[in-house]
């Protein structure tokens, strides 16, 4: 990265963090994003420029999120099956903690609980990467654009992980230990998978 683009990125992470703060601790619906930029240092007119969306404060990795499955099928190893990478990527995020397994503070998983709007907008992340994980499948396996197959098994890998994202987000916000939300995670992963396996187990192998 050039330098002026480190610097930007430092300002939307400084945005992002300084909202989050805000957002949990007084709910996301009653914070402005006048008293964001106050917050940050900065002039409100900069916080929309880098955040049209103020929900986008809450999830500035939106496009990670979106590129996260599609990414795990491109970069799967040899002969491995969608489905697996994807399990094993999901036991690998679990185990390190990182927001693809679900993994977030308590404050965090709260805010997004507690919010019609950022539950919204997680959906439509959600869905948006559902798509990219089905024009990955497709791109992958050589199928035709209006091939049903990797639609249908993007739709089925994605559920997955969204139930899965969601039973953790849920033990934490009950005050569940890490190790017993990562040892309960992974044994429903490994349940949820095997489920797939019969129909899935070999596809875009």
């Amino acid at each position: 990265m050039s330098l002026r683009e480190r610097k930007k990125q430092q300002t939307r992470e400084r945005l992002a963090h300084a909202a989050t703060l805000l957002f949990i601790e007084r709910g996301f619906e009653d914070v402005t994003i006048a008293e964001v930029a106050e917050a940050a240092g900065v002039s409100k007119m900069t916080v929309t420029n880098y955040f049209p969306l103020k929900e986008d404060l809450v999830f500035d990795f939106g496009e990670e999120m979106v590129d996260s499955l599609a990414r795990v099928v491109r970069e799967r190893r040899p002969g491995e099956s969608a489905l697996a990478a994807l399990h094993r990527a999901y036991l690998e995020a679990l185990e390190a903690g990182l927001p693809f397994s679900g993994h977030s503070s308590p404050g965090f998983a709260r805010l997004v609980h507690g919010s019609p709007r950022l539950r919204a907008r997680e959906r439509v992340i959600e869905e948006q990467g559902e798509a990219a994980l089905a024009l990955a499948l497709a791109e992958q396996t050589g199928a035709a654009a209006d091939d049903l197959l990797p639609h249908l098994s993007a739709a089925q890998l994605a559920a997955v992980h969204r139930v899965l994202h969601a039973r953790v987000r849920s033990l934490i916000r009950a005050g569940a230990p890490q190790h017993e939300v990562r040892d309960r995670a992974a044994a429903e992963a490994d349940a949820a998978f095997a489920r797939l396996a019969p129909a899935l187990g070999d596809y875009c192998a």
